[in-house]
This record gives C-alpha cells, sequence and structure tokens, in this order.
C-alpha cells in the first residue's frame, strides 16, 4: 500500500493534529527565546548549569512516575469496560504514588539534584514538582485520546514555557540563587492547572469511582516496558547533560543545557504527534490492518522530517547569533548545537518506528533503546576522552571542546536506532517504513545556500532576515518537489472542515 492508499480519514486526523502541532511549535519558539535570553544574561551561565542539572533529575523522577500511561493510557482506555473516567482517575492515582515516592527520595537524598554545588533555599522542597509533571502528563494523554491536541499545545506550549519566562525576570529581583527554581515549579503549577481543568470538563468528576489496588498494580506492570522505552527515550536527550555534569563546572553545563533547549524545539515536533498518532495505530491494529499503520508512520515520518529538517538548518547555519542570544559566554556552544540538531532529524525514524513498535513488539523496541542509550554512553566517554587527548595543555574541566563529546556521540547512536527499529517494523508489518524522500536532499541544499548568504551580513539582520529566508528557500522546494496530495492535506484546512477520529471501538468497516 502507498502513502496514497491510506484510509483518508486516518490522514486526515493525522493532519489535522499535525497542524495544531506546527501552531504549538512555532508558539513553543517564541517563548523559548525570552527565557534563554533572561536565564542566560540575569543569572548567568554558573546558576543556568546547576538549575539544569537539578531538573534533568526532576524530570528524569518524573518520566519513571507516569508509569508509561503518556502512551499506554490509550491502550488502557481502548479496552476498558468500566467508565473511562475511572480509568483516567486510575491512572492519576497510579503516577500520584509513584510520584510520592520518587520525590520523597529525591528529599530525602538532594545531593543527586545537585552533585557540584552546596544545597540550600528551597532545594529539598524541589522533588514536589514531580506530581506536577506526572499528572499533567496523564491527564493531557487522556485529552488527546479524545482528539483534544490543542489542551496539550496550550499546556505546554503556551502557558508553562511563558510562566517561567515572566516569573524568571521578576524573581530575579528576589533572589538571584532560588530565582529560576521557583519560576520553574510555578510554569509546571500552571500547565498542571492548564491540563485538569479540561479534564474535568472533558471526562467529569469521577462519581462511583472506587480506586481498585489489583487492577491498578497490573496496569503499573503492564505497562512497565512502556514506561522504560518511555525513559530510554527521554534518557537519550537528557543523559549527555548528565555526563557533561560529571566532568565539567556548572557554566559548560548550562552552556550545553541553552544549546539543548534550542535543540529541542524541533524535537518537540515529533513528540507531540505520538497522542494522536497513537490512537490511529492502536484503531488500525486493531482491524488487523498492518499496511495502513505501515502508510501512517510513512506519511507521519516525513511530516516531522521535513520539518526538523527545516528547522536544524534555519536554527543551526546562524547558529552563533542564536547562542549569542542568551550571552556572549554562550557563543562556544554553537558546536554542540549543530550536533544536537543533526540528532534530532536523524532521530525521527526512530522515533515515529516506535510509535508502533511499542504496540506491536515492546520488549524488541526496548532492547534496541537500551543498545542505543548503551552506545550513547560509551561514545560519549570515548570521545570526551579522546577531544581532551588532542588538547593535553588543557585540562579537562576546561576543555570546551572536549565537553561536546556527547553531543557528537548522540546522532550516532540514534542513527542506529532509526535503522534496527525502521527495519524491524517493517519486517513486523510487511510493508515499507522509511520516510526518506529525495526532495529532502534538494531542500537542504537550496537551504544551505541562502543560509551560507545570510552569514555574511549583519547578525542582527542574520536573525530578522536570514532565518525565514533558510525556511522558505527549504519549504519551497520541499512543496514543489517532494509534497504529494496526501502531503498537502497537513497545510489544508477549508472552512468548517473538522475531521475527527472515529469513536474508540468503531472498526474500519463503519468507518466507511
Amino acid at each position: 500500500m502507498g502513502d496514497s492508499e491510506a484510509p483518508a480519514s486516518d490522514i486526515a486526523d493525522l493532519a489535522k493534529g499535525g497542524r495544531t502541532n506546527m501552531f504549538g511549535f512555532l508558539l513553543r519558539l517564541a517563548a523559548r527565546i525570552p527565557f534563554l535570553f533572561i536565564a542566560g544574561r540575569l543569572y548567568g551561565p554558573d546558576a543556568l548549569g546547576r538549575f539544569a542539572y537539578a531538573i534533568l533529575v526532576i524530570e528524569f523522577a518524573a518520566q519513571l512516575a507516569t508509569l508509561g500511561l503518556k502512551r499506554g493510557l490509550a491502550q488502557q482506555l481502548s479496552s476498558a469496560e468500566r467508565p473511562h473516567v475511572c480509568v483516567v482517575w486510575d491512572g492519576l492515582l497510579v503516577a500520584g504514588v509513584a510520584s510520592a515516592i520518587a520525590a520523597g527520595f529525591l528529599a530525602a537524598v538532594p545531593r543527586i539534584m545537585f552533585p557540584n554545588s552546596q544545597i540550600n533555599g528551597l532545594d529539598q522542597l524541589l522533588p514536589l514538582v514531580i506530581f506536577a509533571l506526572a499528572w499533567s502528563d496523564v491527564a493531557l494523554a487522556a485529552l488527546a485520546y479524545r482528539h483534544n491536541v490543542a489542551a496539550t499545545v496550550r499546556a505546554r506550549a503556551v502557558i508553562e514555557p511563558w510562566t517561567i519566562s515572566i516569573a524568571a525576570g521578576a524573581l530575579y529581583f528576589y533572589s538571584t540563587r532560588d530565582g529560576l527554581i521557583l519560576a520553574y515549579a510555578l510554569s509546571l503549577i500552571a500547565a498542571l492547572i492548564a491540563s485538569i481543568v479540561p479534564l474535568i470538563r472533558s471526562y467529569g468528576w469521577p462519581r462511583g469511582w472506587s480506586p481498585q489496588p489489583v487492577a491498578l498494580f497490573a496496569i503499573a506492570r503492564r505497562n512497565a516496558p512502556l514506561a522504560a522505552a518511555d525513559a530510554i527515550e527521554w534518557g537519550t536527550r537528557n543523559v549527555d547533560r548528565a555526563i557533561i555534569g560529571l566532568f565539567f563546572p556548572p557554566a559548560i553545563v548550562g552552556i550545553y543545557w541553552v544549546a539543548q533547549q534550542i535543540a529541542t524545539l524541533p524535537q518537540k515536533l515529533k513528540t507531540s504527534f505520538d497522542p494522536i498518532l497513537g490512537p490511529v495505530i492502536t484503531q488500525s491494529l486493531a482491524d488487523g490492518d498492518k499496511a495502513a499503520v505501515a502508510a501512517q508512520v510513512r506519511q507521519v515520518g516525513f511530516w516531522i522530517i521535513a520539518a526538523q529538517a527545516g528547522i536544524a538548518l534555519a536554527l543551526t547555519i546562524p547558529g552563533e547569533a542564536i547562542m549569542g542570544l542568551a550571552g556572549p559566554q554562550f557563543v562556544s556552544g554553537t558546536g554542540a548545537l549543530a550536533f544536537l540538531m543533526i540528532a534530532e532529524v536523524v532521530a525521527a525514524t526512530a522515533v515515529v518506528s516506535e510509535s508502533a513498535l511499542v504496540y506491536v513488539a515492546r520488549h524488541r523496541n526496548l532492547m534496541i533503546s537500551l543498545a542505543t542509550i548503551g552506545l550513547q554512553i560509551v561514545l560519549s566517554f570515548v570521545l570526551i576522552f579522546g577531544l581532551d587527548w588532542l588538547h593535553p595543555d588543557i585540562p579537562l574541566r576546561e576543555d570546551k571542546i572536549a565537553a561536546a563529546g556527547p553531543a557528537m556521540a548522540l546522532p550516532i547512536a540514534l542513527g542506529f536506532a532509526a535503522i534496527l527499529k525502521a527495519r524491524l517494523l517493517s519486517k513486523l508489518l510487511g510493508a515499507p517504513v522509511s520516510p526518506w524522500r529525495w526532495a529532502l536532499g534538494w531542500a537542504v541544499a537550496a537551504g544551505v545556500i541562502v543560509g551560507v548568504i545570510a552569514t555574511r551580513v549583519p547578525e542582527w539582520l542574520e536573525l530578522i532576515v536570514g532565518l525565514p529566508a533558510i525556511l522558505i528557500s527549504y519549504g519551497a522546494v520541499i512543496w514543489v518537489k517532494g509534497f504529494t496530495k496526501e502531503d498537502r492535506v497537513l497545510f489544508r484546512r477549508k472552512r468548517g472542515e473538522e475531521p475527527e477520529l472515529p469513536a474508540p471501538g468503531t472498526t474500519r468497516q463503519a468507518r466507511r
């Protein structure tokens, strides 16, 4: 089955989610830059590095506390015999118990969050935000099952980033030591409220709900491979920061974190497709339509790679100017930014393939993910010490080139995962899943040519004119040479056209 043979309603539904996510990306970009400017210019790389390492630990704990429900909840709801509101609140309870365990552990051993600095002020209370992260993730997953992707965009792309930007600026005058941590906590609380309110509006209050301990334990056990896969996928984007924190001072961690924050902007495009892609894939699998799953993976994979490659070019070619927005000290992280951007493009195939593998081969998918992060860690250490060996006159803690080693390891490891996961999924589905199209190469070439010209002008003009010009030139080639009729559905929205996913439980025959 070619892409054009994928069920029209599924492609329309994926396109609707894609349009929302594209808008969400633009909002994230608009909100992220002010925070990086405030955090870099006001607080400096040392405070930013301390903060970056602490939230690394917090967000990892929150990943574990969701117990795979970000993707597993759709499967639970599609097969549930109980009212959906009860299933959702079971999930919130499970995540709450796991969050309490994680928060209690980190509060008792805060040195894990702050290995290179003193513990003071409100540091020991920071683990309490794990509840907000986990509950928000579960609530947004439940809303995505009912196709409310806008709630995720609103909470994650508008409320959370703008709250942390405004709060960081205001709290700087209160405490340069605790300002970033307080702003982070406030942003997560605001995002939680923005997640819970629409959840209650959509599902209602859990009247007649009574927790079922045995069923709750079964949910946690059944979702263990999903939870591990989520944690490992998250870990591949963050273990590099943990390794850098072991060898280098907070200032270098802070510079690297700014590069990561810019690189994660295109990453949100693919991860935000999970809520809308998951229900479509599970429904196709329930119907026994493996060819449709392959078509959906190819279609969404191409959309994501096409978008990420353009964004990566636009943010990498003028990389020095973009990193310089946070302050002149951060320009040294431009090399790391380039490798991180390449990694995001390379990873797209693996992530989209995993969206199906977690349902059809979750344990084999987990094994590949474990091998990937193991390869990444080994390569990171090899490259750090190898690059430092080339500069014997510079102490390791001061060697900023060696600090780019983990960023160089990431695209290699993710390329390994992309090849293995795509081949496994293609074998299981009996159809190709690769999203690659040769038009991507032509579009990248056009963007590079325009980008090289853009670097010849002053930095302010490079950002204001050059960056959009790179996107426009790249996008024009993709539109003309790469997009099919199905791809253009992503951008078409007729008046009154609001495609919806089929109601859970309906068959493909019933939808025709």
